[in-house]
């Protein structure tokens, strides 16, 4: 399995933590959370890592190198100054030829602690080009976000003022898309949100589902910090 990490952002929900240091380097009980990612993407038996960095991304690579110590192979799409959002960003790792056919994709302040391998069969068993894993919220861990059928996920917008009645879901944070979705759907050299592409994909019923049924965690803000700090204390379960 090959996943993509999309950790280029600013961070600015954790200033000023994040004035010296990239979201996905934040200390997280003595060491830096990539850490804890790396961990259990090798653990969860993916092999390679693309990293997607932008801000101060020096410093995520001479972090995790070429992954060796974790057992992975680990490449980098560089950013630099111009963020492309994170669509964007996968379009750049698709132009510079390091997207496998089929991939996951998860976000650098982002931890799951969930099986893969049951998200990655159930993608590759399915017609359709991309798969959202959802869990059941009803507005507990964050605002729901989706609407999803057991099969498909029906609806997915974000910031709705008026939700339907069958928006129970939230987006977990992993994905899985097939390569010629990003080359036939997201522009290059332009600036673009994978959240707009899900949208599109949910109103054309070509977004699979798949229900984890443990809640995530995340250290892009301070509440959630303080969370995965919790869970990592064994004294916050999932």
């Amino acid at each position: 399995m090959q996943c993509v990490i999309l950790a280029g952002g600013l961070g600015t929900r954790m200033l000023p933590i994040t004035e010296k240091i990239p979201k996905a380097l934040i200390p997280v009980k003595g060491h830096p959370f990539l850490k804890y990612q790396l961990d259990w993407l090798r653990q969860e038996g993916v092999a390679e890592v693309v990293l997607c960095v932008g801000y101060r991304g020096e410093m995520i690579e001479a972090f995790a190198q070429t992954g060796q110590r974790w057992g992975l192979k680990i490449n980098y799409v560089k950013e630099g100054d111009r963020l492309r959002g994170t669509a964007g960003a996968l379009r750049l790792a698709l132009d510079q030829g390091i997207l496998s056919d089929r991939f996951l994709v998860l976000y650098g302040d982002s931890f799951l602690p969930i099986s893969f391998s049951p998200v990655w069969n159930a993608f590759i068993s399915r017609r359709e080009p991309a798969l959202m894993t959802v869990l059941k919220n009803d507005e507990k861990w964050d605002n729901s976000n989706a609407c999803f059928d057991g099969e498909k996920i029906t609806l997915y917008a974000k910031g709705l003022k008026e939700k339907p009645a069958g928006m129970r879901f939230v987006d977990y944070g992993l994905c899985a898309f097939r390569r010629q979705l990003i080359a036939d759907q997201v522009l290059p050299e332009v600036s673009s949100d994978l959240a707009q592409l899900l949208h599109v994909l949910s109103g054309r019923g070509e977004l699979a589902g798949f229900e984890v049924d443990k809640r995530f965690f995340e250290v892009g803000s301070p509440a959630g910090l303080i969370d995965f700090e919790a869970y990592l204390e064994g004294a916050l379960k999932v």
